[in-house]
């Protein structure tokens, strides 16, 4: 007599063929995903000559306006940006747009290796002409020198090598984002239905679903570790791929945007408020000295300053600064100031935004898993770690139940064939 489909049947067939079906996909998103996770840290440790510099003993930090000045004339370009650390003994991070815009791409073709990447990499289209982005410098604060290192793209390659693969599986980025974003959605599908399975028919049996008993045969282990493992790791998996739906497909991005009541992404878009120009049009513009005073007044704790300084002569100078630690939060302060009085325009501090616009705002590092410093970041790494493993286990668990099947089937009909000749 055959057994009734249940709810839980469904739910569980739903949950194992959704699994096969995306499950290279999803090993290989998983798999980059993890390795990502410490893409900075890794690269500072193989390349410390890069990102560190040696303080010497009373060694004071050259001013800001010197630096810039020093990296204008040295490399020929415009300074569009400063990356200050918290940290005096690493460098600063300087970004310089080439003025000449014909070297500006001959240097991103450089850096990129091909065309297509240069184009990706070195410049985006607006207006039928390729815009040159600004290149980033390592500069030793206390010197005004590049650090050594400059060119070596070795680690950064292979970290946008990775990226690439995360998002777009190596192919052209409009195909490639969408079979990632729909693999990702059957994803939302497996966790949830996988939580459905975890939760025992009988509640006595739930404290089983907690360990892994690896005294057990390799098969019981196995499955214990796709069972509890997922359950462990579903929650941060869960926000992985519901907010990296966001990079895959605009309909969800917009959607997320209007169930939160707050735009996702809103910098990508977000211009600078208006410098108020001044009458005399010989004016200078404020000095780095005082854009850094009134950062400091306004944000009175020590962490990474981000200064991007306006494209033309009415934007206001746009200054972020997030704190750094185990714990830190990534959410960052905000502040726009007068191009030429370096007088407040506007002033954002995370912790006083409602929380649908923190959520809103957080969307990358809460799918990269640097909402919370290196704490989260651990945490990300050992779930997505996890998640790498569940389509391996569960394909396992499949594979030796399609094994189990006909073994079992055999069995019934040699007892139903000897029945007959022992009542005889």
């Amino acid at each position: 007599m055959s057994k009734k489909y249940t709810v839980r049947k469904f739910v569980n067939d739903v949950h194992l063929w959704l699994g096969l079906a995306s499950g290279l996909v999803l090993f290989v998103v998983c798999l980059s995903g993890t390795i990502y996770t410490f893409r900075a840290e890794i690269e500072r440790w193989m390349s410390p000559e890069k990102y560190y510099v040696q303080v010497e003993p009373n060694a004071v930090v050259l001013p800001a306006d010197s630096l810039v000045a020093i990296m204008e004339k040295q490399l020929g370009g415009k300074v569009t940006g400063l990356q200050v650390p918290a940290d005096a003994a690493m460098a600063w991070q300087i970004s310089v747009k080439p003025k000449d815009k014909e070297a500006g791409r001959q240097q991103a073709g450089k850096d990129a290796g091909s065309p297509r990447k240069a184009a990706k990499q070195g410049g985006e289209k607006r207006g039928g002409e390729t815009e040159v982005r600004p290149k980033t410098y390592f500069v030793n604060p206390y010197t005004g020198a590049l650090t050594p290192g400059q060119n070596d793209k070795g680690v950064s390659e292979f970290f946008t090598t990775v990226m690439q693969l995360h998002r777009w599986l190596l192919l052209d980025t409009d195909t490639g984002r969408v079979v990632v974003g729909i693999a990702t959605l059957i994803f939302v599908f497996i966790i949830v239905s996988g939580l459905v399975l975890w939760f025992p028919a009988k509640m006595k049996n739930l404290k089983q679903g907690f360990k892994i008993k690896f005294k057990a045969n390799w098969k019981r282990v196995n499955h214990d570790l796709h069972n509890a493992l997922g359950f462990y790791a579903s929650i941060f998996v869960l926000i992985m791929a519901l907010t990296g739906l966001c990079w895959s497909f605009e309909w969800y991005k917009d959607g997320a945007s209007s169930v939160l009541g707050a735009k996702v992404f809103k910098g990508r878009s977000e211009k600078p408020l208006q410098s108020k120009l001044p009458a005399d049009s010989t004016v200078a513009p404020a000095s780095l000295a005082a854009i850094t005073a009134t950062t400091d007044q306004n944000f009175t704790y020590s962490g990474d300053t981000r200064i991007t300084l306006p494209a033309d002569k009415a934007g206001a100078v746009v200054v972020t600064r997030n704190k750094t630690g185990f714990f830190a939060s990534a959410g960052a302060d905000k502040l726009q100031l007068d191009r030429y009085t370096a007088a407040v325009l506007k002033l954002e501090r995370f912790a006083d935004k409602p929380l649908n616009v923190k959520i809103a705002d957080s969307i990358k590092p809460l799918h990269t898993g640097e909402m919370f410093g290196a704490f989260s970041k651990i945490i990300y790494f050992l779930a997505c770690l996890i998640a790498t493993s569940l389509p391996v286990t569960g394909t396992l668990i499949w594979i030796n139940k399609m094994k189990k099947k006909p073994k079992n089937k055999v069995g019934r009909v040699t007892q139903q064939e000897a029945q007959p000749a022992v009542s005889v």
